[in-house]
């Protein structure tokens, strides 16, 4: 009892030292939420502690929830040191996370688990697997209700829209809870552009200045100029929305599933076609699906990469040398560019099937990982978003952002307009094998098997048929 008392208690401190930090900030009516809510965050903290000082027999065992997640590594290790910090709070419940590979592992494990009537309580899937989650009927029980049913003190207005949104109804109900959100950034080498000759407080801000620095990156003895990581959801998927041009029709499915894909526009066209043409001077080098590009990045064989603005904690343990972010480069010919970026990541789904206790333990849970104490460590160890505005407003007091300005890139890039219809998010059905045609289709192009318009026509035929059938499935 005393090591937990003792947990408690340094977790305690670290929430006063957090907001002891952001009261430097400008007193804002974010920042007068954010003490309302810190005194909330004691009062609950002070009742659990009276409640560990209860008698075992009288507290009872506690209830298990089973969270499966999808991170490995560092990152992996982190949701264990939350859950175990989150189980030495209190003894009522008792959170049990389980990596379980990768998304689409995970995602998967989950269907399989529902079907056989064991599923977890919480589940993590990415995101473009939200519109297969809200077509599994009686598989989920939306957020909003777990939250509501609970009695427990909860507003989604909390979270940051740009976020929530990717989450919601049409009507503005959270259906999973937002966890690891992120966006891409341009990642940049500041050893590599100071050898060029090129100055590292003008990153480049549009493609053309990309290929122009790269050429100079190259003449300077780098194997390559820039390369990137996820292609399909940085240049073609956040392309969309950073240029204001869909990727499908109603609102790329936000608005019905009756959508089609349009991802063969002129200006996606132009832009995946470029990307092939600079393969040749190694202006743009393909480093695999994925992120399996990351390599070339933190070995210095690339001095400017495109990747997830979570990318950052593994970067930061890989590089050699200094680096920095900027938003992501935009075609200056697009009208609507630069407009805003999307999310990736993923969400944690409440699976159907629990008892009333064993979901207001997963409520209980929510609140605590959407704390701002902890929302604010998570984003400065990882790089991931920071769902809710108390947790930026945190970080921000702390002065991280001024050490680490970097790390405020992403908030910056994703909020820099209101989003529109194109850059909203996208909410395809059977989305997760749509991903695997987009691979196919840009890597028959990079190796001239076919040109950009060819791949792209071909790939939008096979999507829209994904589609039909997913709408089919649904109706």
């Amino acid at each position: 009892m005393m090591r937990k008392f003792g947990v408690m208690t340094m977790l305690l401190m670290f929430g006063f030292a957090l907001f002891a930090c952001a009261e430097k900030a400008e007193e804002t009516a974010e920042v007068t939420a954010l003490k309302e809510q810190n005194a909330e965050l004691q009062q609950q903290i002070q009742e659990l502690t009276k409640q560990k000082e209860m008698p075992a027999a009288a507290a009872g065992e506690p209830v298990t929830i089973n969270w499966w997640f999808a991170h490995g590594g560092r990152l992996g290790e982190k949701v264990q040191e939350i859950v175990g910090n989150f189980n030495a709070l209190q003894n009522k419940y008792k959170v049990v996370a389980t990596y379980k590979g990768n998304y689409t592992d995970t995602m998967n494990a989950g269907i399989a688990a529902f079907r056989s009537k064991s599923p977890p309580h919480i589940l993590q899937v990415f995101e473009v697997g939200t519109a297969s989650m809200m077509g599994a009927k009686g598989a989920i029980k939306p957020v909003y209700e777990v939250m509501a049913e609970s009695g427990q003190p909860w507003s989604p207005d909390a979270y940051l829209s740009t976020v929530t949104g990717y989450y919601t109804t049409p009507e503005g109900k959270m259906l999973s809870m937002p966890f690891n959100s992120s966006t891409p950034v341009l990642y940049y080498n500041v050893e590599a552009f100071e050898k060029a000759g090129l100055d590292p407080d003008k990153p480049p801000k549009t493609w053309p200045e990309v290929a122009e620095y790269a050429k100079k990156l190259v003449a300077a003895g780098y194997p390559g100029g820039f390369s990137t990581a996820w292609i399909s959801w940085i240049h073609i998927e956040n392309f969309g929305a950073w240029h204001n041009v869909p990727i499908g029709t109603k609102a790329n499915g936000f608005e019905g599933l009756d959508t089609e894909f349009v991802f063969n526009s002129p200006l996606h066209v132009k832009h995946v076609q470029h990307l092939a043409d600079w393969q040749k001077d190694k202006i743009f080098v393909y480093g695999g699906r994925r992120n399996k590009g990351n390599a070339l990045f933190s070995a210095g064989e690339v001095a400017m990469y495109t990747e997830s603005s979570a990318g950052y904690a593994g970067f930061k343990k890989t590089c050699k040398f200094p680096f920095r972010t900027s938003m992501l480069p935009y075609w200056p010919d697009a009208a609507g560019a630069p407009q805003n970026t999307i999310i990736g990541g993923a969400s944690l789904w409440v699976m159907a099937g629990h008892s009333q206790a064993e979901y207001e333990g997963v409520a209980t849970f929510f609140n605590y990982l959407s704390s701002p104490a902890v929302q604010a460590d998570w984003h400065q160890f990882t790089g991931y978003l920071p769902i809710t505005t108390n947790a930026y407003y945190l970080t921000k007091g702390q002065g991280v952002y001024v050490e680490k300005p970097g790390m405020e890139t992403a908030l910056k890039q994703m909020t820099l307009h209101d989003p529109t219809a194109n850059s909203r998010g996208l909410r395809f059905g059977n989305y997760v094998q749509m991903r695997a045609i987009m691979y196919d289709t840009l890597e028959a192009v990079f190796t001239g098997e076919k040109t950009a318009q060819q791949g792209m026509d071909d790939a939008v035929a096979k999507g829209n048929k994904l589609l039909r059938k997913f709408e089919s499935a649904a109706m």
